[in-house]
């Protein structure tokens, strides 16, 4: 198998190419051509299928696109080695390029845009800086015919156009550019004045031969009539200059900072024109009927975005591109962003009487900047992708649509789909995210400390996944969400990593030139390439995982096995960035930074063996082959994303191994469902009052039709009789008509049999004259054409005789001229060229000039042919004459036969009239029959209105019935409101009494509080009597051995005396003793005192505790009752839909009180029950409340 046997077709692409001048068009109908990658689009609306226009091999860059007036021819802008136009007819089936155009001799870089002629046959384009020189070709034969500088160095043109019934008139509009050009004499030059090229014209439409219309980036329409300004408004409003300039004095007297809105695009169509008006703006002009000039009669906006972080975001798209269908119903447009939206004319009629217009996606809604991330699962056939725009978008290749998009607030890095396609992982700056795929969102569900995840990838089972955070790959279970392994060795930043097929292998390679082989069981490295001067930055796998192909830095492509590089296919003038394998192991595929698909076969060659194709438009980031190998898909730095449908030439198609069936599930959260289910009851009891309401409407509508009716027998009733009286009298007037008739035909046959016999008499008389008359003439004839037989003779005599002489003459003039012809040659040679110059100048004046001249003669034959045929007239006078007297005969009897065939017509007539009369009777006769059914109807009706009053009287008696069942109740509640007025009384009577209760227990607690010092103070003394005492003890002891010795033991105790006896403690000591008496009294009274408090203080708390709960129970009692009323009522009114309709107006506001008195009454008893909650707790009864009783309600009943 050769690399040529293997095809990548280009299939489908999301994305559209920005900074392409006049970007979108119609083709027809049913298909837009927009650029896309390195392609132009043709995207059939209804069919959704798109047809490729490749655009260069080698294209640096795309300007802009034309598409011809007759929609024929396609005009495509690109930058190779030197700016080029390509012309490609989109009518054929394969749109085959018919001509490219240069600058011929001159070097031309680029062109900026460029127009065709109103007839196809010219084309315009301008060249960018900084010559501005405009070029104007005879497309069909290459042919330059003029140029002209339009811009200086510090101007710039934006729009080219033809006058659309001129080809020789040309329109130029740029900064500071706004010329009127002619093409005559083989030149161009301009004949408007400059006054006006002051402002910056970003755009401009022809709108009739004469009239161009301007649109500047401050918000101005200027109309150029015959190259002379004629009408100036502003875009945001509908006033006139004057109006406009006041309205810009007062804002800046006001200083209201303003910006302007940019005119980017004007289309012109048969009611008026359309225009841009600033970001997410289109406004639409109609011509004005009775003035010359415009009206905006509707704006259309591009709507908000749902699924962005900032709705409004959208909104301040630019749209720089607009272009309406050939039939006028739809109105597409492309924006700055790379979005299409699209409009029916109509949606903006609707626009004008207030309404706001809003635009749609013409295809889905696609990346507007660089990709960075893509992905596919197994189980589904989608493709996730994520951009630097923030956004991560689900895209199904199957229908080539957009499932899901939403935008984050920070830049997603890297992108990995579950192989069941119900999740993915997005790695952002701070976190790596596991997102839920819901059927209308992406919601996240876990959140995992990896910062700058930039590589993300889920195993082939689904159990694991990997992470890339800088230089080390953290793997995470998908089941527990934990971190079971982390794989370090990169000595820089990992930038791509891939599973074995059986999950056992991870292959990963990065900036640091390094190609690592992980074992994920033991998370071992088992083999390694390393190669400093090169920097991966992608990796592909063999399906046996033995096989590694890198790409990186080094232009070339690595097959690396067993830590060796096997082979190395380099890749010449580009640099590879992305690479793919397929799953058969047949096909290679790698991307490079032009944007390029190279497709290889395997084993690879020794030599350069591969296919290229122009895909993209800038470097491929990432590609993947699906698991059946039937696509291949990439996206790319120009932030599309293109499929690519993978072709045997042989076999048509490459074999699938196995047969891939797709899930259909999808994840929905249990709340979204119970949200649904909850919409879809509301929606069916709208349905059933709609039913309910329209029956009724229906009945009304029987009855207006039963009386629209019986008013339509009576008018036919009367018209019946009006045709009976004018039948009598049509048979009366045909009777006098016919009598008439004979009379007059009577007379008619008389007058005509004698004007015919003096007919035939003076047509006798007058044909013998003109014989006799006719003999005269032939004789004249005869004697005329003698004479001219001489003259004849005569002349022929002395035409030999000059004849001679002009041939001598002739003769000696030949030889001269026979010399003159020879410098005639050559000057006709020399003036053949310049002949062919002004034939191909004056072709289109020669048509002109051919079409006046054939009218001219035309007219001048048609004048000859009416001379002729009055001349022929002249002569054949009396020849007709004489046969106007026999065509008269003729007539005459002709006149006869017709009142014969009128009296026969005349007569079926009357029979016809007959006819309709029998007719007319078997129609009163049946509508005499329908006129009965109708009344036996209108009785069955009034026999079914009786019954449906008795119906009524039976419901409003049992709605009286109900009324007096509820009547008692209502007392009862009130009663028992009564009860609870009291019960909160008694309430007020507990709180003051515990408020008594806790002043005498802070008042005990005082006095408990003194006792106690006093009684410290006590203990104080008593413990320092004991000391005392001990000291005493032992002054005794020493007393004591001076027992023998009278003086010193006299001495000792004199000192013993002076030591611990002093006068003023003798009376001190005996009051001590009645002192120790009244304390132990008073401690004793207050022991006493404290006991007998905290008994009674018991006793009223379990009163208290009492008594709340025979309120909560009554309560609890009191919010049955009323749920019980409540279901009845409910259960009533449901019972009784028709009764409560009709009898509405009876009764309303007896149900509307009590409904709201019930209400009140239970929410009053909430806050009571909040209350005595609230005591509770303030008075420490806290078990209370754990109660079921008193801390769960049942649910009311509404």
């Amino acid at each position: 198998m050769t690399a040529s046997q293997i095809v990548a077709q280009s299939h489908f692409i999301f994305g559209v190419r920005t900074g392409v001048a006049n970007n979108i068009c119609y083709v027809d109908e049913q298909s837009v051509i927009f650029p896309a990658g390195n392609n132009c689009i043709r995207y059939n609306l209804d069919e959704q299928i798109q047809t490729f226009i490749p655009g260069l091999e080698k294209s640096q860059s795309m300007h802009a696109l034309a598409i011809s007036p007759d929609r024929r021819y396609l005009a495509v802008s690109e930058r190779g080695e030197k700016g080029i136009i390509s012309v490609y007819d989109v009518q054929n089936e394969h749109n085959k390029k018919r001509k490219v155009l240069s600058g011929g001799d001159i070097l031309v870089q680029d062109f900026i845009c460029m127009a065709f002629s109103h007839d196809s046959k010219y084309l315009i384009g301008q060249s960018g800086p900084p010559d501005w020189t405009l070029y104007y070709w005879l497309w069909q034969k290459q042919k330059v015919l003029a140029t002209l500088n339009t811009a200086g160095p510090t101007n710039t043109v934006y729009k080219v156009s033809f006058n659309p019934q001129d080809n020789t008139q040309i329109c130029v509009s740029g900064s500071g550019v706004f010329k009127l050009i002619r093409y005559a004499d083989g030149t161009l030059k301009q004949f408007n004045s400059l006054k006006y090229e002051a402002n910056n014209y970003l755009s401009h439409e022809w709108m009739s031969e004469k009239r161009v219309i301007a649109g500047t980036e401050n918000g101005r329409l200027l109309v150029f009539e015959s190259a002379e300004l004629h009408w100036e408004m502003h875009v945001i409003n509908r006033t006139s200059t004057q109006d406009t300039e006041r309205i810009v004095e007062k804002k800046q007297e006001d200083s209201v900072p303003s910006q302007p809105p940019r005119v980017t695009a004007i289309n012109a169509y048969s009611k008026g024109f359309v225009c841009t008006a600033g970001p997410g703006k289109v406004c639409l002009f109609e011509k004005l009927e009775d003035k010359d000039g415009y009206r905006k009669c509707s704006e259309m906006r591009i709507p908000p975005d749902p699924y962005s972080n900032d709705p409004s975001h959208a909104e301040q798209q630019e749209v720089i591109c607009i272009c309406i269908s050939p039939s006028e119903e739809t109105l597409v447009g492309s924006t700055d962003r790379g979005q299409l939206y699209s409009i029916a004319l109509s949606s903006a009629e609707i626009g004008k009487q207030g309404d706001l217009a809003q635009f749609d996606f013409l295809t889905e809604s696609f990346h507007s900047d660089t990709i960075t991330g893509l992905s596919i699962c197994y189980r589904k056939p989608i493709v996730a992708t994520c951009s630097v725009d923030r956004s991560v978008r689900i895209w199904n290749f199957e229908t080539n649509s957009l499932e899901l998009y939403k935008e984050f607030q920070e830049q997603a890095f890297s992108v990995s789909l579950h192989p069941t396609g119900l999740f993915i992982l997005v790695g952002f700056c701070d976190k790596l995210r596991l997102l839920n795929l819901l059927i209308d969102d992406i919601r996240t569900f876990m959140e995992f400390t990896v910062r700058g995840c930039r590589e993300c990838a889920f195993s082939n089972g689904g159990h694991l996944f990997a992470a890339v955070n800088g230089t080390v790959i953290h793997i995470y279970s998908m089941t527990t969400f934990e971190n079971v392994l982390n794989l370090k060795g990169h000595n820089g930043k990992v930038q791509s990593i891939v599973w074995s097929d059986d999950d056992s292998r991870l292959v990963s390679c990065g900036m640091d030139g390094a190609v690592y082989e992980w074992n994920t069981l033991t998370s071992k490295r088992e083999s390694e390439c390393i190669l400093k001067t090169c920097m991966y930055t992608s990796i592909a796998i063999s399906p046996d995982a033995k096989i590694v192909f890198a790409v990186g830095t080094d232009c070339t492509l690595k097959e690396i096995q067993d830590h060796h590089i096997l082979k190395e296919v380099p890749a010449e003038d580009v640099t590879y960035t992305a690479v793919a394998f397929s799953h058969s192991g047949r096909m290679l595929f790698t991307g490079t930074s032009s944007g390029t698909l190279r497709v290889m076969k395997y084993p690879l060659p020794v030599h350069k063996d591969w296919i290229e194709y122009q895909g993209h438009s800038a470097a491929i980031t990432k590609m993947i082959v699906t698991f059946d190998d039937q696509l291949l898909l990439s996206v790319s730095e120009d932030g599309c994303l293109l499929l690519w449908k993978i072709i045997d030439k042989e076999r048509h198609g490459l074999k699938r191994d196995k047969e891939i069936y797709y899930s259909e599930e999808i994840l929905i959260t249990k709340t979204d469902l119970e949200d649904k289910n909850q919409n879809m009851l509301e929606l069916k009891t709208r349905v059933e009052e709609l039913k309910i309401e329209n029956q009724f409407q229906l009945r009304l509508k029987g009855m207006d039709h039963e009386k629209e009716v019986k008013d339509m027998t009576d008018k036919f009733m009367q018209e019946i009789e009006s045709l009976k009286t004018k039948y009598q009298v049509l048979k009366t007037e045909k009777a006098t008509m016919e009598l008439d008739h004979k009379d007059s035909m009577e007379k008619v046959m008389e007058r005509n049999t004698k004007e015919k016999l003096d007919l035939e008499s003076t047509s006798l008389q007058n044909l013998m004259l003109e014989y006799e008359r006719y003999q005269e003439l032939q004789q004249k004839s005869q004697q005329i054409q003698e004479e001219y037989e001489r003259q004849l003779q005569n002349t022929e005599e002395s035409k030999m005789q000059a004849l001679e002489d002009l041939t001598q003459h002739y003769e000696s003039r030949l030889k001269e001229k026979l010399i003159k012809l020879k410098e005639s040659e050559d000057k006709s040679q020399q003036q053949q060229r310049e002949y062919e110059e002004m034939i191909k100048q004056m072709e289109e004046d020669a048509d002109r000039e051919i079409l006046d001249i054939r009218a001219k003669y035309e007219r001048i034959l048609k004048e000859e042919k009416d001379t002729s045929l009055q001349l022929k007239d002249e002569t054949g006078i009396m020849r007709k004459k004489f046969s106007s007297l026999q065509r008269e005969i003729d007539d005459k009897i002709l006149d006869n036969e017709k009142l014969r065939l009128e009296l026969q017509k005349l007569q079926g007539v009357i029979k016809s009239l007959e006819k309709d009369i029998l007719g007319l009777k078997r129609e009163i006769h049946e509508r005499d029959e329908t006129i009965q059914d109708k009344e036996k109807c209108n009785y069955d009706m009034r026999k079914k209105n009786s019954d449906l009053e008795k119906f009524k009287f039976v419901l409003e008696y049992k709605i009286n019935e109900l009324k007096k069942q509820i009547e008692p109740r209502e007392n009862s509640i009130i009663e028992m409101r009564d009860q609870i007025q009291k019960m909160e009384e008694e309430l007020g009577q507990f709180k003051r009494k515990n408020t008594q209760l806790e002043l005498n227990i802070t008042e005990l607690k005082l006095k408990l509080k003194v006792t106690d010092e006093d009684k410290r103070k006590e203990m104080q003394r008593v413990h320092d009597v004991k000391a005392l005492m001990q000291r005493f003890k032992t002054d005794l002891h020493h007393c004591v051995e001076f027992i023998q010795e009278p003086k010193k033991l006299k001495e000792s105790i004199r000192q013993l005396y002076s030591t611990y006896v002093q006068a003023d403690e003798v009376d001190i000591i005996v009051g001590d003793s009645d002192i120790q008496k009244e304390y132990s009294r008073q401690r004793e009274h207050l022991e006493k005192t404290v006991a007998n408090f905290k008994r009674k203080m018991f006793k009223d708390s379990e009163i208290h505790r009492a008594d709340k709960f025979r309120i909560i129970r009554e309560n609890t009692f009191l919010i049955n009752q009323n749920q019980e009323l409540m279901r009845e009522l409910h259960h009533i009114r449901s019972h009784a839909p028709l009764s409560s309709t009709r009898s509405a107006p009876a009764s309303p506001v007896t149900g509307l009180s009590s409904n709201g008195e019930s209400e009140r009454i239970i929410q009053r008893q909430r806050v009571e029950i909040d209350s005595l909650r609230h005591d509770l707790l303030i008075h420490g009864d806290t078990h209370l409340l754990k109660s079921p009783s008193s801390s769960k309600l049942p649910p009311l009943l509404s």
